[in-house]
């Protein structure tokens, strides 16, 4: 959709890596779409402007998220993961 128009000055402008399912791979949705209809549970709807979200909203949005234990990581939770690859330096 025209949603994801930007996407590459967006990549290339927060040093991002963007990931889109191939054409024909069903397969490969299925997280993305439950990751979005969680998001639109919490208020994020599809007719939402997506550039002028509040800070405060995509900190709650993300931190609610990085904190549901997945099946795929050993029923830990995304920043579990996260906080074993930080060193004490950083």
């Amino acid at each position: 959709g025209k949603e994801f128009a930007g996407w590459r000055e967006i990549a290339n402008q927060f040093d991002i890596h963007t990931y889109f399912a191939e054409v024909g791979a069903p397969n490969q949705r299925g997280l993305n779409e439950n990751n979005n209809g969680l998001l639109r549970r919490d208020g994020l709807t599809k007719d939402r402007d997506l550039r002028n979200l509040p800070d405060e909203l995509v900190n709650r949005l993300m931190s609610k998220r990085n904190r549901i234990p997945r099946k795929s990581l050993d029923y830990r939770t995304p920043y579990e993961v996260f906080m074993e690859h930080i060193t004490e330096d950083q």
